[in-house]
């Protein structure tokens, strides 16, 4: 069954109501007390919702309460069965800093259809729209990067490519380097990272490299309502992470994942601004009310705004 309508505004409030708590410590150097004001919020708005919610991408275990913990039920358990995935604050540092990209992350999925993501490392690749077996995360960096260019029609120099700031990442920044690539480096958020090749006005052509896992899952949910292209494969460094998703299910240590095996059916995305960024404006407070964005995508309806909200800080 897919996800009512009526529920886009319903969880377009949760994730305003988290961006809003966390605005509060933007710049305290206590991105700890940012991530649990937007859990503390989270939780009190989701607990409102008339569904059966269930957390299958949260922060830790029922024995690190009181974060959302993965497991946990969320609602008024009166209405539809859903999954829920959630990042209550991407970007920590960027909020107890004050930097741009802090954003509250929500998504939803169907009861039973959000992979439910062992925190381990993904290694990911993301584009926009184009055509069956043209981008693959088996492929060498060369053939994915000269097959988009001529796919889109541009020369590979003016390819654009994202991609964490990280050391682990140095072989594939040279090989970057070497094709002549535009390299868009990130110092944190790849949920936010891999939404830029949602749209042409961010200028960015591909998405790569290893990230959160968990993180995968929510990109892939706001992905899928733009038809984009996403791959995915855990990476597993120890013995205790494979024991743990063996234990969650997954026989396939080295598996690929297409974006349809991570969101199956119908999904909704909600992301707010808590700091501003390319994508998303960060709160803003005048008196009593405040103002925030949030980039919604529903996949059943195709709806895919930013919606901008005035709402009274004490409702």
């Amino acid at each position: 069954m897919a996800i009512d309508k009526k529920y886009i505004d319903q969880f377009t409030n949760v994730t305003s109501k988290a961006a809003l708590a966390a605005s509060y410590l933007v710049g305290k150097k206590d991105k700890i007390a940012a991530d649990q004001a937007a859990v503390d919020s989270m939780r009190t708005e989701l607990n409102k919702i008339n569904m059966n919610g269930q957390v299958v991408i949260g922060e830790g275990t029922l024995d690190e309460a009181p974060l959302l913990y993965t497991g946990e039920f969320l609602g008024t358990k009166n209405g539809p069965g859903f999954d829920i995935a959630v990042d209550p604050v991407e970007g920590t540092n960027f909020v107890a800093n004050n930097l741009p990209g802090g954003i509250a992350v929500l998504a939803i999925g169907e009861k039973d259809n959000l992979f439910n993501a062992p925190e381990t490392y993904m290694n990911k690749i993301a584009t926009g729209k184009i055509d069956k077996g043209l981008i693959d995360l088996d492929y060498s960096i060369e053939k994915n990067i000269k097959n988009l260019s001529e796919f889109k029609n541009k020369d590979v120099s003016s390819i654009t490519v994202c991609i964490l700031d990280r050391p682990r990442h140095k072989i594939i920044v040279d090989k970057l380097k070497d094709l002549k690539v535009n390299i868009k480096f990130i110092s944190d958020g790849d949920v936010l990272g891999a939404l830029y090749v949602s749209d042409p006005k961010y200028n960015v052509d591909m998405f790569l490299g290893v990230g959160g896992g968990p993180e995968g899952v929510l990109a892939a949910c706001a992905l899928d309502s733009y038809n984009c292209h996403f791959q995915g494969r855990f990476i597993f460094d120890n013995e205790k992470d494979k024991i743990e998703a063996k234990s969650m299910g997954i026989t396939d240590l080295n598996k690929k994942y297409e974006l349809n095996e991570i969101v199956k059916g119908d999904s909704l995305f909600c992301a707010s601004g808590i700091t501003s960024s390319e994508v998303l404006k960060g709160i803003i407070i005048e008196g009593d009310k405040f103002i925030s964005e949030t980039l919604v995508t529903h996949k059943n309806s195709n709806f895919k705004e930013i919606v901008k909200s005035i709402n009274s800080i004490n409702e």
